[in-house]
């Protein structure tokens, strides 16, 4: 069988399991790991399990294995003791590890485009309402990871939820990831409509302007 014709859900599970695989040798932490690892799973399952009934792009399940590898990365190491976090505390003055803020930030930015294949094939919505559906999805479920991580926590290593949050001692630690994926949504919804008039005027078709 050609590689080209094996199932995109197939391949992103592939990846995510070879990743996982090399990533889980000498985490820094083995505990946190493995609890930062369950909730990815269950959506890569849920992904190849309904591929048939909501196929989404190529493209949606690339953007999707990238925010899963910027997740297992950062598990690897904790979120709070990522190097390219403390590197950038140290470029910009932060003072805290932002890698956080990163994929939450790509939770938005690359996780709205399968979002919007879902929303327009399980609904008429099209339009602005689609992009506007798309992103109100993705405040809810960024708000629903918070929620899903807390319960983890508590359930299975209450002791390790501090570190497993990664809120570094910030009391709006929450709030601001969700707003970090609110901008990324926000971004992406930006991108495509400049995509969208670019493609427009490139075929030669009229594109909308103000009056």
């Amino acid at each position: 069988m050609s590689f080209l014709n094996v199932p995109q859900p197939a391949i992103l599970m592939s990846w995510y399991v070879v990743l996982w695989t090399a990533l889980a040798i000498a985490p820094a932490d083995w505990q946190n790991w493995a609890l930062s690892s369950v909730i990815p799973a269950l959506v890569v399952v849920g992904l190849v399990a309904g591929r048939r009934s909501v196929p989404l792009s190529a493209a949606s399940y690339v953007m999707i294995g990238v925010f899963l590898t910027l997740h297992t990365i950062g598990a690897h190491y904790t979120y709070a003791r990522m190097p390219l976090g403390h590197e950038l505390a140290s470029l910009i003055g932060t003072g805290r590890n932002d890698y956080d803020r990163i994929v939450h930030f790509a939770f938005g930015l690359l996780l709205a485009s399968p979002l919007r294949d879902v929303v327009a094939r399980l609904t008429i919505a099209r339009g602005a309402l689609l992009y506007y559906l798309s992103v109100m999805t993705i405040v809810g479920l960024s708000g629903l990871w918070e929620i899903l991580e807390s319960w983890v926590a508590q359930l299975v290593s209450p002791e390790l939820g501090a570190a497993y949050l990664g809120s570094q001692g910030d009391v709006w630690d929450a709030q601001k990831d969700m707003a970090a994926a609110l901008y990324g949504a926000l971004l992406w919804v930006v991108l495509s409509a400049w995509a969208h008039r670019r493609a427009a005027r490139d075929a030669g078709e009229p594109v909308p302007t103000r009056s």
